[in-house]
C-alpha cells in the first residue's frame, strides 16, 4: 500500500491490474479479506505486487544483474528481464487446478520420497530447503500421507492454504491450456539474463 500511495509507477501497475483482471486488486492487497486464501486471487496479487515494487525500484536506478523466480515468480522474472509485457504476465497469472498441498517439516527429501513412494495421488512438489519439503496432489491423498510421514520422523505436516495441487501431474490439462495461451504471447529479447526453472541455466 505504501508503494501504491507514494509511487506513480506502482499505482499505474495496480490500476492496470484491476483493469486487466477485472478484480479490485487494491482491496485484495491492502485490506484484510478472505480472498487471499484463494489461489486465483493470491497469485494475481503476487504478480501485481511484485511488478509494482519492481517498477519503482528499477526507476530509482537499481537494475538487477539477473532475474529468477520459482513457479509463478517466473512471470515476474521474465517480465522484469524484458521478455514479457506486464499485460501478458497478468493474463497468465491464474492457473486452474484442484487438490491440496502440505509442508513436511523435519524430513529430508529422500525420506519424504521413500514414505510416499507406495501412495497414489501424492508427489513431492518443492524441495524448499533441508528439512522443509512440500507435497502435492489429490487433496485426500495429501491428507492421508500425513500419518506415514510423521511415522517416518516428520516433526509436522502442515496443510497449505491453496486451491490447487500445484507442481503435480494434476495440472497437465491446465498446462496444455497455458501452452496455448502462451503461444499467442509475443516474447521479447531479454535485456537482463534470466535463470530458467527447467534446468537452472542462464538465458
Amino acid at each position: 500500500k505504501d508503494f501504491y500511495e507514494q509511487s506513480p509507477l506502482a499505482k499505474e501497475v495496480f490500476d492496470k491490474s484491476c483493469e486487466i483482471l477485472g478484480q479490485d486488486m487494491k482491496h485484495i492487497c491492502f485490506e484484510e479479506n478472505e480472498l487471499l486464501d484463494r489461489t486465483d486471487y493470491t497469485q494475481a496479487a503476487l504478480v501485481t505486487t511484485c511488478m509494482a515494487m519492481t517498477r519503482e525500484i528499477m526507476a530509482r536506478g537499481l537494475t538487477p544483474d539477473m532475474t529468477a523466480g520459482l513457479s509463478l515468480g517466473e512471470y515476474c522474472a521474465i517480465t522484469t528481464a524484458g521478455g514479457m509485457e506486464l499485460e501478458d504476465a497478468m493474463h497468465n497469472a491464474v492457473p486452474d487446478g484442484k487438490g491440496g498441498m502440505a509442508a513436511v517439516l523435519g524430513l529430508s527429501g529422500e525420506a519424504v520420497n521413500e514414505a510416499i513412494a507406495y501412495m497414489e495421488g501424492v508427489y513431492v512438489a518443492n524441495y524448499n530447503c533441508p528439512g522443509q519439503i512440500v507435497i502435492t496432489g489429490d487433496k485426500e491423498a495429501v491428507a492421508n500421507a500425513a500419518p506415514a510421514l510423521k511415522e517416518a520422523g516428520a516433526k509436522r505436516v502442515i496443510p497449505l492454504n491453496v486451491s490447487g495441487p500445484f507442481h503435480s501431474i494434476y495440472l497437465k490439462e491446465a498446462g496444455e491450456k497455458l501452452y496455448q495461451a502462451l503461444s499467442e504471447v509475443t516474447l521479447g529479447e531479454l535485456k537482463i539474463p534470466y535463470v530458467t526453472n527447467v534446468d537452472a541455466s542462464i538465458v
